[in-house]
């Protein structure tokens, strides 16, 4: 064993590793990325690693893989397993014969995601049991101990970390690799009989996982990590069940005090009920401090139901705790001292942090994005249209002075919605806008439908050469694998032809009167058509050619300012100017420029 400094994160896929892990597949997503990236940077080829197209495709690879009696993990997001729920189901059903984790990781906030779900239904949802980290050591040590779980019950587990245990950073201890698991799979093993999902195997597995899931229930209530802390003070008549980073946030707050007793929940499904019967004896009231959704204030109110106590439980449903968003230490110890009747901590006395500059999302100066919104803006005016957008950097085309995004619901929607709201109104010019990422995960089989349906719609595909938002992984029209393998590029305008969708342009959108003219071109059309505005990344270039701006010729317009919000272009003393730290050369803002004003060695 020795020390490391690690993030959340990056001491999960050394746990794996450690644990013999196999094969790997993911779907990036914040707040569940480095995981995957983690295992890859450290892997010494005896792990497979891959970026699936969608987070689906990854959780049936490694379904086989686990067929196999590999060790494998799926990793994504908590709006990814949306999209993974159909395999996840009837897996449940089947089982694994190779250990399986599925870390979801939730965004309680939701910081970086559309939606504040809780992985914890899913686990009560598909009767998997449910791993949930406190902290980074005990995410390091919890992630092996499931692959172990998940191999005795020949079931798949979840692994449930939140944003601050995915990216909060410790000195915890590790193995030595001298230490690590070695897992040599056995094969697949032909059984029609247990691999292929009838019916009547079903109901048979469904009397079977209740069954295993009540033992569960037993063998979590030994566990280490769930746990009663007792009170030091024996007439105290009040208890905390909390979990996750919850329980971290509420043993910060009782440092020094006198604590009342303490449930720690850390497999919140199967609910370690004989733990909690043990912990809710005499007791008058319990505060539950948990994030999201009162998993366990609903099971603790339902054993007090099921065993006739008397103790009234507190939390979310009470209103005792906030609804949504966040815990934080501040907010559990108000929380506390509420419930315990303690005094209201003060806040702590510093000095006034100087303010900071407001700093709005918006997209990177450079962004081809940017560019491409407003050619399809400019080809549009005085028509009326709809731009439904997508999950991506490319959402931030929704901001001022773009207003380029009506709606924006989940990955690959867009393709869909414009198909809707064209049969309704088909007066109405629909653009369906995703990453080139978004295409392959989520937009074919919607462009599939619109095909099929005769729907009049055009796809814009803003292809900037990487998955950007998550980090600018790769992906399948990258031409490279997360292994480093090159490999044959994906065509997306092959794939697209090979739909069905006759009219298919592709433009620089840097180039502003190429890119207006092939809108203006495209969408006249009938039909299914597409538009794909290739530029990379601005992330991924790098200039040293910055725009200027000729004061001479400048008439102080602002027409840069108030048409593309490019923070390259700011005011200074009222004057119009180039952060030369950002710009990138795109030379966009040079081709808006009424008077020419803005040059330099800018490319465009």
């Amino acid at each position: 064993m020795h020390t490391e400094f690690l993030m959340g994160n990056a001491a999960i896929a050394m746990g794996a590793l450690a644990a013999g892990l196999n094969l790997i597949s993911g779907y990036p997503g914040t707040p569940s990325t480095e995981v995957l990236e983690t295992t890859a940077k450290y892997n010494t080829g005896s792990v497979y690693v891959e970026w699936s197209t969608n987070e689906k495709a990854a959780l049936e690879l490694a379904a086989g893989a686990a067929y196999c009696g590999a060790r494998t993990m799926v990793t994504m997001k908590q709006v990814g397993l949306n999209v993974a729920s159909d395999p996840l189901m009837s897996l449940a059903y089947i089982g694994v014969k190779g250990g399986m984790v599925i870390l979801v990781a939730d965004d309680p906030g939701p910081i970086s995601s559309q939606t504040e779900q809780d992985t914890r239904h899913f686990a009560a949802f598909s009767k998997l049991p449910c791993f949930d980290p406190s902290g980074v050591q005990e995410a390091y040590d919890m992630i092996q101990e499931a692959f172990a779980y998940s191999e005795q019950y020949h079931t798949p587990v979840l692994f449930r970390p939140t944003t601050r245990v995915c990216h909060g950073y410790a000195s915890i201890a590790v193995k030595d690799q001298a230490e690590y698991v070695v897992n040599q799979p056995e094969g697949f093993i032909k059984d029609t009989s247990k691999w292929v999902i009838f019916p009547k195997l079903s109901y048979q597995n469904h009397i079977q996982i209740e069954a295993r899931n009540e033992k569960l229930a037993e063998v979590f209530s030994a566990y280490e990590k769930n746990k009663i802390i007792p009170s030091a003070d024996t007439a105290c008549k009040k208890g905390i069940a909390t979990h996750g980073i919850s329980f971290s946030y509420t043993m910060e707050a009782l440092q020094g005090k006198i604590a009342p007793r303490i449930l720690k929940i850390a497999t919140p499904f199967p609910f370690p009920e004989s733990l909690a019967v043990q912990f809710l004896a005499n007791l008058d009231e319990v505060l539950c401090l948990e994030e999201l959704d009162p998993i366990m204030e609903r099971e603790l109110t339902y054993l007090c139901g099921k065993y006739h106590l008397s103790t009234k439980i507190r939390g979310k449903l009470t209103h005792d705790v906030a609804p949504a968003g966040e815990n934080s230490c501040d907010s559990v110890a108000a929380n506390l001292a509420a419930f315990l009747e303690w005094e209201q901590p003060k806040p702590l006395q510093m000095e006034t942090p100087p303010e900071l500059p407001v700093r709005p999302p918006v997209l990177c100066a450079g962004c081809p994005h940017r560019a491409s919104f407003f050619a399809v803006k400019e080809a549009m005016k005085g028509k009326k249209s709809v731009f439904c957008g997508d999950i991506g950097c490319y959402t931030l085309g929704n901001d001022m002075p773009l207003d380029m995004v009506d709606t924006c619901l989940c990955m690959g929607a867009g393709v869909n919605m414009t198909q809707g709201i064209g049969k309704i109104e088909p007066d109405t010019t629909c653009f369906a806008f995703v990453g080139d990422s978004t295409f392959f995960a989520s937009a074919i089989t919607g462009m599939v439908n619109a095909v099929y349906n005769q729907a009049n719609m055009t796809l814009v595909i803003l292809d900037n050469s990487t998955t950007a938002m998550t980090g600018h992984q790769p992906h399948p029209g990258t031409g490279k694998t997360m292994m480093g393998q090159v490999v044959d590029k994906v065509d997306i305008v092959e794939t697209l032809h090979g739909i069905g969708v006759k009219t298919v342009e592709t433009v620089n959108p840097l180039h502003l009167k190429e890119a207006i003219a092939c809108v203006k071109r495209v969408v006249v059309q009938d039909g299914v058509k597409a538009i794909i505005f290739k530029s990379p990344c601005a992330v991924l270039i790098k200039s040293d050619k910055p725009a200027e701006i000729d004061e001479r010729k400048c008439i102080q317009c602002k027409k840069c300012i108030r048409t593309l919000g490019c923070p390259g272009i700011v005011l200074q003393n009222g004057k119009v100017q180039i952060e030369q730290a950002l710009c990138t050369g795109c030379g966009v803002c040079a081709q808006v420029c009424p008077v020419s004003a803005i040059g330099g060695e800018c490319h465009a």
